[in-house]
């Protein structure tokens, strides 16, 4: 059957759209989040909450249509893989339009609940990073994913926010305060120097961010992993770039101690320094050229600032 997605982002053509893959839900209550036009076709995908009790992502073009469909083959293969791992629950799935139709779990992302994390609830928090992304970056699951659906993609040029140190050497600058410039310049040939050589490869989530992972309020613990659209075969390290700004520094280095502890490998603290720098002034370059806000109302300058100080925290970067 052939990959199709929505004729447009419409309330109209999401109930149209669900009468074709989930017909008892096309005429429920649904509350879209994210359903406007773009002109980037990246970016012409949405979900939506559908009767209070279900989940629906759908695009209306086509490469957010493809990653739809790769996140439910992902799904479906890690089921027998990886099955520990707290995935969704996929009700049903379809390539004409793509649809994937999860049971809604009750619980927030990680940016919601952060700061409820405290000296005590740090360890546990920890030991929940560290075992999700030790389960998925097992080096059978690699093996057996592939199998199913074929060598999965690259996740560092399927990230959204995937951009170059070139491009950042090129453009950044004009950014910041003079004082930075040369800063972040040393910063992208440190980078490049750090990722010349090949890491190892296992499966990756590809965008494991605090949007990504879902987080029971009362308890602090880990309850979900989502959006797999971007999964793909890359090293570990890429996984954890995120982590240092979104969890704080402490919280950081207590996941890469229980993740070693676990996998009985050693992470590269650079490696992930790099990647992270690249997806932090990526994130902010491409939000200061399109007019977005960055995601704390900061500005570029600023998050520069915050990586001086996560490098001077971790003594990674001299």
């Amino acid at each position: 059957m052939h990959l199709t997605w929505l004729d447009e982002p419409t309330l109209d053509a999401v109930r149209d759209g669900l009468r074709r893959v989930a017909p008892d839900l096309a005429d429920a209550t649904i509350v879209p989040r994210g359903l406007e036009p773009a002109d980037d076709p990246q970016w012409c995908a949405a979900s939506a909450v559908v009767d209070d009790r279900f989940v629906v992502k759908f695009a209306w073009a086509q490469p957010p249509a493809r990653r739809i469909w790769h996140e439910t083959q992902v799904l479906d293969a890690l089921r027998a893989a990886a099955p520990r791992l707290p995935l969704p629950e996929v009700v049903t799935a379809s390539r004409a339009p793509a649809m994937l139709v999860t049971r809604r779990v009750s619980a927030l992302p990680f940016f919601d609940i952060r700061h409820l994390i405290g000296p005590a609830d740090r360890n546990p928090a920890a030991r929940d990073l560290a075992t999700v992304l030790a389960d998925l970056h097992h080096p059978d699951v690699l093996h057996t994913v592939s199998d199913a659906i074929g060598p999965p993609p690259d996740p560092t040029t399927q990230a959204a926010t995937h951009t170059t140190t070139d491009t950042l050497r090129d453009r950044f600058g004009v950014l910041v305060r003079p004082d930075q410039r040369d800063r972040v310049l040393s910063w992208c040939d440190w980078a490049d120097h750090t990722l010349a050589a090949p890491g190892r490869t296992v499966l990756v989530h590809g965008d494991f961010h605090g949007g990504n992972h879902l987080w029971d309020r009362h308890t602090l613990r880990l309850r979900l992993i989502v959006d797999l659209e971007t999964a793909g075969a890359g090293e570990p390290e890429f996984d954890l770039r995120c982590l240092p700004a979104d969890c704080g520094i402490d919280l950081f280095t207590a996941t890469v101690a229980h993740y070693q502890e676990l996998t009985g490998t050693n992470l590269d603290m650079h490696r992930i320094m790099a990647w992270h720098l690249r997806t932090v002034l990526g994130d902010a370059l491409w939000r200061a050229e399109a007019g977005v806000a960055l995601p704390d109302n900061r500005t570029p300058a600023q998050w520069v600032d915050s990586l001086t100080a996560r490098f001077t925290a971790l003594g990674t970067f001299h």
